[in-house]
């Protein structure tokens, strides 16, 4: 803008993470969570805070800070099996780290010097950011200001993501021109946020009643589904394209059929560095080109690691710190990098979590009478689709930046559950009660009538019933 005032953001920002940790202590933690969605996914951002005392920590300061306002003031979760999966999955991936420690793989995770110690503790911000939303996220404004907040956090990504694509040429694909992106790890991650996000607004958006909200709701759609686009990720197109799938199978069959004609006609559509993007898994020679090559390479590498110890794997976080090819530190699919690492013992319990989001979610899609409800529940449910599907092509999972927002909505969604299930209840004891009523209206018309005649009284107590 000129003025010089973008100069001071972060450091208001920064400051505002500590005025909102006191303001969670005392006594408003949900003010602390919805300061800090935004800043979920905006890596970049956050590494403004690198020059200020604690900018490393501060937003993992004010997560404890929410956490531990919401338990001074009396808040508890509610009930659901994902906190419990989370604390046995967190305690087995510390144990799987000494596991590799004992193999040799590792050092000891003792310290934040340690670098699979550093990977574990950043990971478990997840759960924590998670247990947050589900402390103080405690009715149904919160429920709307969560998804609000989320439409912004992602319009965020959506702009600076699209102003780094767009001030490059693209007359063809050339994979030098991608950039890290605002989640400050590459455009492949920064793809899978955009897949899963774009598809959580277009199931979500289905319920909107408003038509000014809908026009909203579907441009946020359009805006990050374009911006997934120019991250050229072959990985992101097909969470894309899967989560249509999903969608349009649980919600709407005629996206089945614009997605068959997409299929049919996509080269025909899209720009032509996507075309030569999507198309480029062979060289002129007929073999597979570099970036292929390298997947195929890393899935030969892991599968001999994974025969040698197939049950408890080689340690928590240790891939990264072997020698693979083109010095390579993820497979290139997460469940591969599960099996590597934590076996199957480390295996069984992510399946059961990804399992519970995918039932939670559609349970609240299916169960809810409000459409906000409804919105979030299905919205969630493509979403967690789309990324199982961005988690075959890398570790899409484990990064605060790709998934935090999709566990305060899934907190969102645990909440409304119980909301609903309590307007039910509610619903039910009215009905119950408004019978007993009418039972007891009923009752002396009852008495005259078997004074009079026995039969009579037999009739009436027949019509009186409600039925």
């Amino acid at each position: 803008m000129g003025t010089g005032i973008g100069h001071y953001i972060p450091l208001v920002a920064y400051l505002g993470f500590w005025v909102m940790c006191l303001v969670s202590l005392g006594g408003r933690p949900v003010l602390g969570l919805y300061y800090m969605i935004p800043f979920l996914p905006y890596r970049t951002m956050r590494d403004h805070f690198l020059d200020f005392p604690l900018g490393a920590n501060v937003l993992t300061i004010l997560v404890f800070s929410v956490i531990l306002g919401g338990i001074i003031h009396g808040k508890r979760l509610p009930k659901s099996k994902l906190y419990g999966i989370w604390l046995l999955l967190a305690v087995y991936l510390y144990l799987s780290m000494w596991i590799g420690t004992a193999l040799g793989n590792a050092p000891a995770p003792l310290w934040l010097s340690d670098v699979n110690f550093a990977t574990w503790k950043d990971y478990m911000l997840i759960p924590l950011v998670f247990i947050a939303a589900g402390l103080v996220i405690e009715d149904r404004k919160a429920v709307r200001t969560v998804v609000m907040l989320t439409a912004v956090s992602v319009l965020f990504i959506d702009r600076s993501s699209l102003f780094e694509s767009m001030t490059r040429t693209w007359t063809n694909f050339d994979e030098n021109k991608r950039d890290n992106g605002p989640l400050g790890y590459g455009s492949n991650q920064t793809a899978a946020f955009l897949a899963q996000f774009g598809i959580f607004f277009w199931g979500f958006t289905r319920f909107l009643k408003r038509k000014k909200l809908k026009l909203l709701g579907y441009g946020v759609v359009a805006i990050t589904l374009f911006a997934a686009m120019y991250t050229f990720s072959r990985g992101g197109y097909a969470a894309i394209l899967f989560g249509v799938l999903v969608l349009g199978l649980v919600k709407d069959r005629k996206l089945l059929l614009l997605l068959g004609i997409f299929l049919l006609t996509w080269q025909t559509i899209v720009p032509t560095p996507v075309r030569q993007r999507v198309t480029m898994t062979e060289n002129s020679n007929g073999k597979l080109e570099a970036s292929a090559q390298e997947r195929v390479s890393l899935w030969e590498n892991a599968e001999q690691a994974i025969l040698r110890s197939p049950i408890v794997g080689n340690g928590f976080a240790t891939f990264q710190l072997g020698e693979h090819v083109d010095n390579l530190k993820d497979t290139h699919n997460w469940y591969v990098k599960i099996l590597v690492e934590t076996g199957i013992l480390g295996l069984i319990p992510v399946l059961f979590m990804l399992q519970q989001m995918l039932a939670t979610s559609y349970r609240l899609f299916k169960v809810a009478t409000d459409p906000l409800y409804q919105g979030l529940g299905l919205g969630l449910f493509v979403s967690t689709s789309s990324c199982l599907v961005a988690n075959l092509f890398g570790d899409r999972w484990t990064y605060l930046e790709i998934t935090g927002l999709l566990w305060v909505l899934m907190a969102a969604a645990i909440r409304a559950t119980g909301f609903t299930e309590q307007e039910q209840t509610q619903e039910l004891t009215r009905s119950e009660a408004d019978l007993s009523t009418a039972q007891r209206n009923a009752a002396p018309a009852l008495a005259a009538a078997s004074k009079a005649n026995p039969w009579k009284e037999y009739q009436a107590r027949l019509n009186s019933t409600p039925r």
